[in-house]
């Protein structure tokens, strides 16, 4: 028999079925998962969990490393003069970013936030135009490859100047998917490039040219933002992407009638396009009890954490399932684990992550905190928790370990 070095084993956790399993871990992934045998002699070096609940780390799906300010000076929030502007708000973000700490510090304080909380998965968006070049990416690249070891980063160009209302953009999008960027994004092309077509052909382009994923974010409402995701909807059957697209934000699908979402939720599951949302307090979101009942991956991000769109986030992806589920009224159990699965498996699948799981042969990257279920954990959102990654332990009560 095949003899297993290097295992480690976890006594006594408790699973998302409510049965209570030991689990060993070998190579950083899971070797073995059996019923709790309370043996009178543990196996040497077994951590004991003590019947705490084990959940796969969380996924951050959505956040901006490079425009944060948390760990930095408070930035006070400046109101758009006239309802909500994304072009002012851009402009707000330019003006403070000269101002703050260096950009590496900030990514650094953000990435330690989210993965003492639990998150070992994420996917930013990194900002792309004629004003900042290439500077943002290639120091968010920098960051990445520090903390490699403790986190799975995926990076999306993000042209937050828009790509074309702001001439050699797509040039420096196509130079940033070469750098390193894994997918490239977009921005309101209807509202803020003006030309729907123009803007997604330069994007699917891009993404075709070097077989990257695309993640487009889309602030603009009602009908005009449903007629977007269409759009791209049809963009992404034309080209063969289904499973390999997300709209972020999607506030149109917030605002439209029943039966305008029941169809447009047909086919954005048809198409295989992930919604993501982070439930934002001051606008429409996505309603995600109908999209998934419709079939579309809907997942969840931080979105802005402290920075120029709002001063709001704190990198815990349970609190955002709280959040999520408060907002859209998710009250029973099985409402309360929906909630937790868009902040993990359905995470996951929008994102692409292989081995993804507590199961045999799944990277042992998983959370233990105190609580009884599913349910529980998203409406308590414990905070005294333990984040291992591999199998090793990095962080616990929420901060790192050094």
């Amino acid at each position: 028999m095949d003899c297993i070095v290097n295992e480690t084993h976890f006594l006594n956790a408790r699973l998302a079925d409510s049965t209570v399993a030991d689990l060993a871990v070998a190579g950083g992934r899971f070797s073995a998962i059996t019923p709790a045998a309370n043996a009178a002699t543990p196996p040497v070096g077994a951590i004991d969990l003590a019947g705490q609940l084990v959940l796969p780390a969380f996924v951050e799906g959505h956040i901006h490393l490079d425009t944060s300010f948390y760990g930095d000076a408070w930035r006070p929030h400046i109101p758009c003069t006239n309802g909500f502007d994304v072009r002012e708000r851009v402009a707000f973000q330019m003006r403070n970013l000269k101002r703050a700490a260096p950009m590496e510090e900030r990514a650094k304080n953000q990435l330690e936030l989210c993965v003492g909380n639990g998150s070992l998965a994420m996917r930013s968006h990194v900002m792309v135009d004629a004003a900042v070049g290439l500077k943002h990416v290639e120091t968010i690249l920098g960051v990445r490859e520090k903390y490699r070891d403790l986190i799975d980063i995926q990076l999306v160009a993000f042209p937050q100047s828009g790509i074309l209302s702001s001439p050699g953009t797509a040039e420096l999008l196509d130079e940033a998917l070469k750098l390193g960027c894994d997918l490239i994004g977009g921005l309101d092309p209807a509202s803020f490039d003006r030309d729907v077509k123009g803007h997604l052909d330069v994007v699917f382009g891009l993404a075709e040219k070097h077989g990257a994923g695309v993640d487009i974010h889309l602030h603009d409402r009602g009908t005009l933002g449903l007629f977007e995701i269409e759009e791209i909807v049809a963009r992404t059957t034309a080209s063969g992407m289904q499973g390999k697209v997300v709209v972020s934000h999607a506030y149109g699908l917030g605002d439209v009638s029943a039966d305008a979402l029941a169809g447009a939720g047909e086919r954005i599951a048809a198409a295989g396009v992930a919604i993501m949302t982070n439930a934002p307090g001051d606008h429409p979101f996505p309603p995600v009890a109908a999209l998934r009942k419709a079939g579309v991956t809907v997942f969840a991000g931080s979105d802005n954490i402290r920075d120029s769109w709002w001063p709001y986030g704190d990198g815990d992806m349970l609190n955002r399932a709280n959040m999520i589920g408060y907002r859209s009224g998710f009250y029973e159990d099985w409402e309360l684990e929906a909630a937790y699965d868009v902040v993990s498996r359905a995470g996951a699948k929008a994102l692409g992550l292989e081995d993804y799981g507590i199961a045999v042969g799944a990277k042992a990257d998983f959370v233990a905190l105190k609580a009884e279920h599913v349910p529980e954990a998203v409406v308590a959102v414990p905070k005294d928790r333990a984040v291992y990654r591999a199998g090793r332990e990095v962080a616990r009560d929420g901060r790192m370990i050094r």
